[in-house]
């Protein structure tokens, strides 16, 4: 009797840093992995993964069948050619005053708490499109060196249309999980829930339309374009996060046309 063929996953997206997949894991599965993150897994056996920045060259996805059975699936996660600017001045030194983190501290634990938020969105499964169209003016991944010390990279897209009051839109649908209106960095912030751990943040806006917990869909208004908080012009700074991995959020949209 010829053996039982082995189930297989099957999946699409980008296998880059910063990249994503969506996927389905094999009939039967009671639980799957990348690596050692545990997935989501939709009634349908549907999931979404993604690859942070700087995620290593190789991956695995897993799956632990009903019959005790285990499948795994390699990926090989493309490198990226970052834009890295190095420049021989040394880097600021000293960290935040107390003041300021008496007043920042809470703003991080607020991001924190809403990006932990599960709502049961369902935007992961479309095609993503992009907020507004404009000048992109900041690339996710760029980096300065200072004297061989690393800065933090650019942690997602920025848009220039010259000037505030622009409208963008959410570029799929989501749950509202924060609507924040004055944080002393983003500004006028906002994080929208897809749904599997996916979740976009848009910084800097002059006015928000949404508010917490209210449900949006691809291509709603959301909110203007602006500067507030730490901005040196207005622009939407657009950033996607799936847990702790910051994603790069071209791969999600294709070239700007």
């Amino acid at each position: 009797m010829a053996a039982a063929p082995v189930p297989l996953f099957t999946f699409d997206g980008e296998l880059e840093q910063g990249g994503w997949i969506r996927g389905r894991v094999p009939a039967g599965t009671v639980e799957a992995a990348l690596g050692e993150e545990p997935l989501s897994l939709d009634e349908d056996g549907r999931f979404f993964a993604a690859f942070d920045r700087d995620a290593n060259p190789a991956a695995t996805l897993r799956a632990t069948l009903a019959d005790g059975r285990t499948v795994t699936s390699p990926l090989a996660i493309a490198p990226r050619a970052w834009d890295i600017e190095r420049v021989n001045v040394a880097r600021r030194a000293g960290g935040s005053s107390a003041s300021f983190m008496r007043r920042r501290q809470p703003e991080l634990d607020a991001i924190w708490d809403a990006r932990l938020r599960e709502t049961g969105a369902t935007g992961w499964r479309q095609d993503f499109i992009w907020p507004v169209k404009g000048r992109i003016s900041g690339r996710f991944g760029a980096q300065r060196i200072y004297r061989g010390e690393p800065g933090s990279y650019h942690s997602g897209i920025d848009i220039a249309t010259g000037g505030s009051g622009t409208p963008y839109v959410a570029p799929a649908d989501g749950v509202v999980v924060l609507a924040a209106e004055d944080f002393s960095l983003e500004g006028k912030l906002l994080i929208i829930d897809h749904g599997q751990g996916l979740n976009s943040a848009f910084l800097h806006s002059s006015r928000l339309y949404v508010s917490e917990g209210e449900q949006v869909r691809q291509g709603q208004h959301i909110g203007d374009i602006g500067a507030s908080g730490r901005a040196t012009g207005p622009h939407l700074h657009w950033s996607l996060k799936w847990r702790n991995s910051r994603l790069d959020p071209l791969l999600f949209t294709g070239p700007m046309r």
